[in-house]
């Protein structure tokens, strides 16, 4: 059956190593596809069973068995340091194999309140694994051309497919075929595993109880179980409820698509689903995947919400102005018609201004280029037109054509404007028509003569009388001469006047 890949949508590829065959299970979305492989070259047959069934994976996570792997708690002095390095000096004293050769990680375990610590210490699950194993899980993910992104205990990651109090402490026996791996959880955290032979309900209650005082646990509130055989429950007699555990309503729709071996294959599928930050991951650190803790999330959580917030600030104002722009321009483009009329009116009236100051101007001009083109209009025969018309203060220029040119010049003779009405240029006869190009001179205005002004009528004068002459002189008196400055006689009075 090939797996139908949907566009859009991440494909989580995980792989359980169970000594001599593998576990695989495929995810994306709510679609689970589940296999075995058992080969010689198990990374090559991988690769040939993702290709047959169509699954596109580029990276992967890798699960081992909880045999393979040492999980222990131990106490860390109170020492000022470094908690990796006391972890890799504690180590040597609790592994069956040297320190150097060992692959290995922890986990901070919370205190236990109803127990008391032997020491003001620390507390820590540590995970180690030979070195050779996980070179050996490294080269099966390099021969599949996939890229690990981690390597883990694949029981203890069976917590990601279930609802978990944190009040609760939960004793979780999963079944793989002849083997039981025992998960002690407090809350959503492993705070003990083991692996062991479930050889019947004895060996289930025996290694069970033995594992309280690893976790130093008195008892638990639950037993949940899960894997081969789970429909038939143990006979457990640790005096607590046996039941199934209290899966998530995505993993159950996912559980329901695992096919046999159920056990395995439920390991591989919540490999597959714990895709977080794992607290035991022994993958090397050169290839290490870098994931955020839940302290850096949410610091950049709250960098993001102050960069959004600063973003706001900036950009409400300007979307407040365009808003109010987006209204101003509603309201343009509603008179927006109103205002092309108004423009186009006054536009017309322009023109029209434009043109009356262009007649006033001609009007007003020394030449009067308008009266001379009505009277050429009235002129110029029906058979001739003119082409050009030039005017200056000497005289005019005409060009034109007619059917005969010489006519045209008696005719430009008789206007009272022009004079002296002669071509500029010879005649040329076209196919119907003669080109001409007649120049005259302006005629002067006739000199209006002025009437002499009116003299007012005055009346006759009257002579006056002769002033009486000297008397001639009498016997023995000298003569009389004029006197140098003779007195001037009164003026006569008008007839009529009375003289005082």
């Amino acid at each position: 059956m090939k797996f139908a890949v949907p566009k859009f949508s991440p494909l989580r590829l995980a792989v359980v190593m169970l000594g001599d065959r593998l576990g695989v299970a495929a995810i994306q979305r709510d679609r689970v596809e589940t296999f075995s492989v058992e080969a010689e070259n198990p990374g090559a047959a991988l690769r040939a069973e993702l290709d047959a069934r169509s699954l596109p994976a580029r990276t992967v996570a890798i699960g081992l068995a909880r045999s393979t792997v040492t999980v222990k708690p131990i106490d860390l002095p109170a020492v000022a340091g470094s908690t990796q390095d006391m972890v890799k000096f504690e180590l040597e004293r609790h592994l069956p194999i040297p320190a150097d050769d060992a692959a290995f990680d922890f986990a901070e375990l919370p205190p236990e309140p109803d127990v008391e610590s032997p020491s003001e210490g620390k507390r820590v699950l540590i995970a180690a694994a030979d070195r050779r194993l996980i070179e050996a899980a490294l080269r099966v993910a390099d021969e599949a051309k996939l890229r690990p992104v981690s390597i883990t205990v694949a029981a203890h990651n069976l917590v990601a497919l279930v609802d978990t109090d944190r009040q609760q402490r939960v004793a979780w026996l999963h079944r793989t075929g002849d083997t039981a791996e025992l998960l002690l959880l407090h809350g959503d955290m492993v705070v003990f595993s083991r692996s062991f032979a479930a050889v019947d309900d004895e060996t289930l209650n025996t290694e069970t109880r033995r594992s309280f005082a690893g976790a130093r646990w008195r008892g638990c509130n639950a037993i949940w179980v899960s894997g081969d055989g789970a429909a038939a429950a143990p006979l457990l007699d640790l005096g607590v409820p046996i039941s199934d555990p209290p899966w998530s309503s995505r993993a159950e729709r996912r559980l329901a698509q695992v096919t046999e071996p159920r056990g395995a294959l439920e390991l591989a599928l919540a490999t597959a689903c714990n895709r977080g930050i794992h607290a035991l991951d022994l993958i090397p650190p050169a290839i290490k995947p870098r994931r955020f803790t839940k302290q850096e999330i949410l610091t950049g959580g709250a960098l993001a919400a102050t960069a959004v917030l600063a973003l706001a600030a900036l950009l409400v104002p300007g979307f407040v102005e365009n808003r109010r722009l987006a209204r101003l321009n509603g309201e343009i483009a509603r008179i927006e018609p109103d205002v092309r009329a108004v423009e186009r009116v006054a536009r017309e009236l322009d023109q029209k201004r434009q043109l009356v100051g262009v007649v006033e101007k001609i009007n007003g001009s020394a030449l009067q280029p308008l009266g001379l083109l009505r009277e050429l209009t009235d002129i110029v025969p029906s058979d001739a037109w003119v082409t050009y018309l030039a005017l200056d203060a000497k005289g005019v220029e005409i060009t034109g054509q007619a059917g005969a040119a010489s006519n045209l010049i008696p005719l430009l003779e008789n206007s009272p404007r022009l004079e002296r009405v002669e071509f500029a240029s010879p005649v040329t006869r076209g196919r119907d028509r003669e080109q001409f190009r007649i120049r005259a001179a302006w005629e002067p205005p006739a000199a209006v003569p002025v009437a002499a002004a009116p003299q007012p009528q005055l009346p006759p004068a009257t002579p006056a009388a002769a002033p009486p002459g000297p008397r001639p002189p009498r016997a023995g008196e000298p003569p009389q001469l004029p006197s140098p400055n003779p007195r001037p006689s009164p003026p006569a009075s008008p007839p009529g006047a009375v003289r005082q």
